[in-house]
């Protein structure tokens, strides 16, 4: 009967402690996602930060002042503008079925 009760004793130990070390570990694990979580929503706030700074760095506007203040360059003159139809540049085959006699 002692040695029943001594053996009992040492599975409910065993048992406690493996109670203690799961806690423990959900714990440590519920600190670690909450952690994560946080780092994605940082990242989340700093991706929508770049989409505006990318936004707004390819605004027509600041682009047609740097090129104007920087660059020196000049809109041309609307009689040297040429424009190119985008059917002969979509079928080239075409265009050289109109070349041939």
């Amino acid at each position: 009967m002692i040695k029943v009760n001594i053996l009992l004793i040492l599975i409910l130990i065993a048992c406690a402690l493996s109670v203690v070390t799961s806690q423990h570990k959900a714990r440590k694990l519920f600190v670690e996602l909450e952690q994560e979580q946080g780092l994605a929503r940082q990242l989340a706030v700093e991706w929508g930060q770049l989409q505006l700074e990318q936004s707004t760095w390819a605004m027509h506007t600041r682009i047609e002042k740097i090129a104007t203040g920087q660059l020196y360059m000049q809109v041309p003159d609307p009689s040297r503008v040429q424009v190119v139809s985008l059917s002969s540049v979509d079928n080239p085959a075409g265009f050289m079925e109109s070349r041939k006699p």
